[in-house]
């Protein structure tokens, strides 16, 4: 597989920070969605470089590894392993010079430009034996999925590329954001046919007018000064369309209204939804001459 330079692909340093790597993730991200770009056929290719490559970088452990060993990072406790089980057995055979390879750190320090790292495992681990080959662990993959709140709000099927193969799943209305799903035997195969596990986490992006809190929804909605003094209806958004709610007389500014059921669907509870709160602003109005002067006439009777 090509090696991927994650941080060209931020457009970030090899020493850049944690919070610049997370600021350039945020700027590339917004940049390329492929909702933004709906008419760039590549869109969805570079949002998901992108999303890969901040997967990488912003985790402390899998950018320590891919530092160390280059586009071999997601085999370096693999590596590692089969390393303490050769030193092993090299002690018990009586020693072996490793010429030009004394030194595991500056060999693995250079694996990210050196290119032959994995040959050099295989030459050392693949002629040693058929009754002492060295034993592959099974390894697991991560990936990051992204999908919008009104995506996470329906039973939907995605379909994404990892290590090579495109795997399809069905994610149920109501997953929450930071959420994992297990993909058990999708992950490296080793040579003696064993798979590891694909750990798929789900970042859900914020929506424009809605805020998830657990089930329930929160939105804000506007209403005349009118309405609020006398009652009324004002038209509010769900996920599932517009609907028109009441407006007790005397309801004052910043007051929460609670519609029941109107919220985000809960996980695998198909049918049963949260609740959506809706905070009520006021909203002021331009009032002409004969308004005011209307005004003025309740205020001299509401001081009597």
């Amino acid at each position: 597989m090509a090696f991927i330079d994650y941080y060209k692909v931020l457009g970030v340093n090899p020493d850049a920070s944690a919070a610049d790597i997370r600021k350039a993730y945020r700027k590339l991200a917004k940049k390329y969605h492929p909702d933004i770009n709906k008419d760039d056929p590549q869109a969805k290719e570079r949002f998901q470089a992108i999303n890969e490559a901040n997967e990488v970088l912003g985790n402390p452990d899998k950018r320590k590894k891919y530092d160390e060993y280059g586009e071999h990072w997601k085999h370096a406790e693999e590596y590692e392993a089969q390393r303490r089980e050769y030193e092993a057995r090299n002690n018990s055979y009586g020693g072996f010079n490793y010429g030009n390879y004394d030194s595991w750190g500056d060999f693995s320090g250079s694996a990210r430009n050196a290119g032959g790292f994995s040959d050099f495992f295989e030459q050392l681990f693949g002629n040693f034996g058929t009754n002492r080959t060295a034993y592959q662990k099974p390894q697991d993959l991560q990936a990051t999925l992204t999908i919008s709140l009104r995506e996470a709000a329906t039973t939907h099927k995605q379909t994404f590329s990892i290590n090579g193969e495109n795997i399809r799943i069905t994610l149920p209305a109501g997953i929450a954001d930071g959420q994992e799903i297990r993909l058990r035997n999708r992950g490296i195969k080793t040579a003696s046919g064993e798979r590891g596990d694909v750990y798929i986490k789900i970042n859900i992006e914020p929506d424009p007018l809605f805020e998830r809190k657990g089930d329930d929804l929160t939105l804000t909605a506007t209403a005349d000064i009118y309405t609020l003094l006398l009652g009324g209806e004002v038209t509010v958004p769900t996920l599932t369309g517009n609907v028109r709610m009441n407006i007790k007389a005397g309801t004052a500014p910043d007051s929460k209204l609670r519609l029941k059921g109107k919220g985000f669907p809960k996980y695998k509870k198909e049918g049963e939804c949260g609740d959506l709160i809706v905070t009520i602003k006021m909203l002021m109005p331009t009032l002409n001459k004969q308004q005011k002067e209307l005004l003025l006439k309740m205020k001299s009777l509401a001081q009597q």
